[in-house]
């Protein structure tokens, strides 16, 4: 007979077994805000995904303090530990 302590040690289980990528979803979710409110940046046309608390940032930004500050801000970010930076100048391939 499974008794409800065993079926709450379970579930508290399954809860904590899927934390990374609840962490990750909650760290890309708040960098994207981040990129898409600042004035600078403009973020709108950033993509952001967070791996292991790793963000990586692709896309296209206007200027170099564009680019400069999206990395900026996205370790800013609680659980980001690095930022991979692909993102490319107007001018860039």
């Amino acid at each position: 007979m499974v008794t409800r302590l065993g079926v709450l040690l379970i579930a508290a289980g399954l809860v904590f077994a899927q934390a990374p990528d609840r962490v990750d979803a909650v760290a890309r979710d708040q960098v994207s805000m981040k990129l898409a409110l600042d004035r600078d940046v403009r973020g709108n046309g950033i993509q952001v995904t967070v791996k292991d608390g790793v963000a990586t940032l692709e896309g296209r930004v206007n200027n170099a303090k564009a680019r400069d500050k999206a990395t900026k801000l996205a370790k800013k970010v609680k659980n980001v530990k690095n930022v991979v930076n692909h993102l490319k100048l107007p001018d860039e391939k």
